[in-house]
């Protein structure tokens, strides 16, 4: 009998399967995704090419559909409680993809709810950071056409619980950082991708008390270039200030650009910003919910680092509650403030009033 080898496809795990998956959506190149009674063939706008877009639609005879996220098609002016299919046949690329993400454009006339597969790879295009919009065609009887193509079977999107939770201890090692003296930086890998997550130690917690805890979600812009568009850098930097003022404590830097989105979708959020739109509109018109954060990562690096009881330097209440949902003690919070200014006022009202952030707006802007 022939060993089977323990590298098969038959042994991979969901995470591989939808690592794979991605990587061919972000190469433009179509995936098979299905269940046991359907397959469709499905491609990501975002990262298709025109070309790749034509063959596509020849291929499945114009049966192709759009995908539009409920709060794309609510910004299009569509009342609807779920997601919508657009049939494709005679669209162009430039027409789908105008009406995937342009401002000011118009929902055709024929459309109709989605259903749950086709729902579902919007998820996957979330996890592939690229944006929901999903081009996608049936072809349970035409499998045969897409047979150099990876497969998906779409339960494996929803066992990946524990691979986003699953992360190791890489390194560790001390980082003189200015105004804060040694810091300990320790890097984390897991999680989809097998990403490298940090956790920033300053000063000495005690960790025999609650330990006092930030996490941050990197902003490349506020961060790193002192965008005047957000508080991101303000938080960075007064979140490490008080936590050496604590006497210590651990900030974790996330790598989640633009709320999870991703720097490419955040980069075309902020050009709806130029032209009016809050953060959470500007979002909504590229087919996103207003966070597609996750704070797994967060839960596995405070128990390898054997912290089980925190204190939470934030503004944001989503943070709170994963954490207890992770099973790590909330014994208290405390706000972080940044710098109120003409380019981010609206932006911070936004985050007050629409995302439910803990923050006195009229207060910080009165004191500036």
């Amino acid at each position: 009998m022939t060993a089977k080898s323990p590298f098969s496809l038959e042994f991979s795990d969901p995470a591989i399967e939808v690592e794979r998956a991605v990587s061919e959506l972000r190469y433009g190149r179509p995936v098979l995704f299905g269940n046991d009674t359907r397959q469709l063939a499905v491609l990501a706008l975002d990262a298709v090419s025109p070309r790749v877009f034509d063959q596509f639609a020849e291929t499945v005879g114009d049966s192709h559909e759009l995908l539009i996220t409920r709060q794309r098609a609510t910004r299009l002016s569509l009342k609807t409680n779920g997601d919508v299919a657009v049939p494709l046949a005679g669209m162009s690329f430039d027409e789908a993809s105008r009406l995937s993400y342009a401002l000011e454009a118009k929902m055709p006339a024929r459309v109709r709810p989605a259903e749950a597969l086709l729902s579902s790879t919007a998820e996957l295009a979330r996890t592939a950071l690229l944006l929901p919009a999903m081009v996608a065609a049936d072809v349970t009887d035409l499998q045969d056409r897409f047979s150099a193509c990876c497969r998906l079977h779409a339960d494996r999107l929803t066992r990946l619980s524990p691979a986003r939770e699953n992360f190791q201890k890489v390194v560790e090692t001390r980082v003189p950082l200015k105004d804060y003296g040694n810091a300990q930086f320790v890097v984390f890998r897991g999680g989809l991708a097998q990403k490298d997550q940090v956790a920033i130690i300053v000063g000495k917690p005690d960790m025999t008390k609650p330990v006092p805890i930030r996490i941050h979600s990197s902003c490349i812009t506020g961060d790193l270039c002192g965008s005047l568009k957000c508080d991101c850098g303000d938080q960075l930097r007064n979140g490490l200030e008080l936590l050496e003022q604590a006497g210590g404590g651990v900030l974790l830097y996330l790598d989640q650009e633009g709320r999870g989105t991703g720097i490419g979708a955040k980069m075309r959020a902020y050009g709806y910003q130029h032209r009016g739109l809050d953060t959470i509109d500007a979002d909504a018109e590229l087919g996103f919910a207003e966070d597609h954060r996750r704070y797994e990562m967060a839960v596995a690096m405070l128990r390898l680092l054997g912290i089980a009881e925190v204190v939470v330097y934030t503004n944001n209440p989503t943070k709170i509650a994963a954490l207890k949902a992770g099973g790590i003690g909330v014994h208290a919070r405390t706000p972080v403030l940044g710098r109120v200014t003409a380019e981010n006022e609206n932006y911070l009202r936004t985050k007050t009033l629409r995302a439910g952030h803990m923050l006195d707006i009229e207060t910080l802007v009165a004191a500036e």
